[in-house]
């Protein structure tokens, strides 16, 4: 496939180090907005609703005088139903990592691009099935020790050496996702608009996450 550099004047719509340290992984480039949203569920509200709805939030809070596109995204976790956020202290953290220990959890993540206007453009929700591996009591404790899981939806983060949370030879999905950042899934929403990745956005992200991903070319409408 043929890559074409087109000029996006792109926004992200987020503080988090990994989005950036991702989106960047597209070659796309972009400057830092922020974005002031209530990230409560509402009542009843489905997970899948929930991480559209603050993408969406997200990418239109910041509404910029130019043509250029801003994109929000929101990662939750959801175990047998229930949302996990991000953990309030360490208890609430180790909360989170017992109940996931050993079990099949859902990470899913939306995103959302808007135009200055604040015109949602494009939305999607990326959905990845994650198997915790049956990490001991004392791994948690030194994992909490490191403060990592404090900034993270379920209290991990499956990109963290040392603890390895995830069993990803098990896992079958988007790891950029679990990251906070389904980066095919920015790359088909952004080329919908127009507007395309400079570089082998599959590629890029399996170099950089060492993960043998199989559902690219499903998500991207091309061979492997």
């Amino acid at each position: 496939m043929t890559h074409s550099a087109v000029p996006v004047g792109l926004h992200l719509a987020s503080a988090s180090p990994r989005r950036r340290d991702l989106l960047r992984l597209g070659g796309w480039e972009f400057s830092l907005q922020s974005a002031d949203v209530d990230e409560t569920p509402r009542r009843g509200e489905a997970p899948q609703d929930v991480a559209r709805r603050l993408a969406e939030a997200k990418a239109t809070a910041a509404r910029l005088p130019s043509a250029g596109l801003t994109l929000g995204a929101d990662t939750i976790v959801v175990l047998d139903g229930a949302i996990l956020g991000k953990p309030r202290d360490r208890n609430d953290a180790r909360r989170m990592l017992h109940a996931l220990r050993g079990r099949t959890h859902r990470v899913l993540t939306g995103l959302a691009l808007a135009d200055g206007r604040g015109d949602v453009l494009a939305s999607d929700v990326c959905t990845t099935d994650v198997p915790m591996r049956a990490y001991s009591d004392a791994q948690v404790e030194t994992y909490l020790d490191s403060g990592a899981p404090m900034d993270k939806a379920g209290a991990y983060g499956i990109q963290d050496d040392g603890f390895d949370p995830v069993e990803v030879s098990r896992m079958v999905g988007c790891y950029a996702n679990v990251m906070g950042l389904p980066l095919c899934h920015v790359a088909r929403a952004l080329a919908g608009l127009g507007r395309r990745s400079p570089v082998d956005v599959p590629q890029a992200c399996r170099r950089h996450t060492g993960y043998a991903c199989t559902v690219f070319p499903q998500i991207l409408g091309r061979e492997s």
